[in-house]
């Protein structure tokens, strides 16, 4: 008999054909993602779970999965939706798919620095919208990147990836980190204090994970900190900024632009007031979302799927302890 496999949403054909060539299985209809007690009600009796980060993974629905249940599978390379203390003391190893995406966000980071720069929505809608008469010597004037300074909170793989962007098109990189170790960008990006970061950044781009430290650290007393023409950039977690505050350091000049990848939450409603801003630039959580970056990510996920159901180890796992 097949494995009883519940997918919450459909992933690219690279990963979900494999496994539906192997597994009996069942995939969540439609776009938006299933309510936690749809999750309750559809888990029951599967061998295996395929989720996404929209999906909350909690100790109900783990329990609700039952004893069957051998290995939860994240498309993602983050699992802060999932109760991994609660899978692993039943027993159940949990995948993501760290690494694949670092490039891919660096690249949506650099672009939304870049947009923001040079002010590239709002000029694309000034001349949808018929404004455009003819070439102003001070139209739409945005800011200059070679020579800037590049700050960057987070020096993980992805911060890593984007100084190295950053210092490719000649900025002047800074970072903090809390615990760097050994950093291999430290030819070209110099380590200073957070209070040095927000002070001295023109760029200030945001990868650090979303934890009990991390949520709302950029608020009104660090926005207050940066300089008036600072530009924020936001692909981490949307909890880390607080938006209320970037808001009104945004309305109020006392940062320059932001351009964000995440927010909170996800999706900001349409009439939410960040919204209203000309100086603040929103995309739907587009980090890793290239075709050749999604495919692999669905990949690994069913590569880790089937580790699980087959009692060997997941090449990619959150929680390696559950195999001590």
């Amino acid at each position: 008999m097949k494995p009883k496999i519940f997918v919450t949403r459909r992933i690219p054909d690279a990963g979900l054909s494999l496994i539906e060539s192997r597994c009996d299985t069942s995939v969540f209809p439609g776009d938006l993602p299933p309510t936690r007690e749809e999750l309750i009600d559809l888990v029951p009796g599967i061998d295996g779970l395929l989720c996404l980060l929209t999906d909350p993974i909690d100790q109900k629905v783990i329990e609700a999965a039952g004893d069957n249940l051998k290995v939860i599978s994240s498309y993602a390379a983050g699992f802060d939706n999932i109760a991994v203390d609660v899978a692993t003391a039943r027993g159940i190893p949990v995948g993501n798919t760290p690494g694949v995406l670092t490039e891919t966000t660096a690249d949506l980071a650099f672009s939304l620095l870049a947009s923001a720069a040079r002010r590239v929505v709002e000029g694309e809608r000034f001349a949808r919208e018929g404004k455009w008469k003819t070439w102003g010597p001070t139209l739409l004037m945005g800011r200059d990147i070679h020579g800037a300074t590049l700050g960057i909170m987070g020096m993980g793989s992805i911060g890593r990836a984007m100084a190295r962007r950053g210092a490719g098109f000649g900025m002047r990189v800074i970072y903090c980190d809390r615990s760097p170790g050994e950093i291999e960008t430290q030819k070209f990006a110099r380590p200073v204090s957070f209070d040095q970061l927000l002070s001295e950044s023109d760029f200030l781009s945001l990868h650090v994970p979303l934890t009990g430290d991390t949520r709302h650290i950029i608020d009104e007393k660090t926005l207050a900190k940066m300089k008036a023409t600072a530009v924020l950039v936001n692909t981490a977690r949307g909890g880390v900024v607080d938006h209320d505050a970037l808001f009104n350091a945004l309305k109020n000049g006392i940062i320059g632009y932001a351009a964000l990848d995440v927010t909170e939450p996800e999706p900001l409603p349409p009439d939410h007031k960040l919204y209203t801003l000309t100086n603040c630039l929103i995309v739907p959580h587009l980090g890793s979302a290239s075709v050749a970056t999604r495919d692999t990510m669905a990949v690994m996920a069913a590569k880790n799927l089937f580790a699980g159901l087959d009692g060997e180890q997941l090449p990619n796992c959150a929680n390696p302890q559950v195999y001590e």
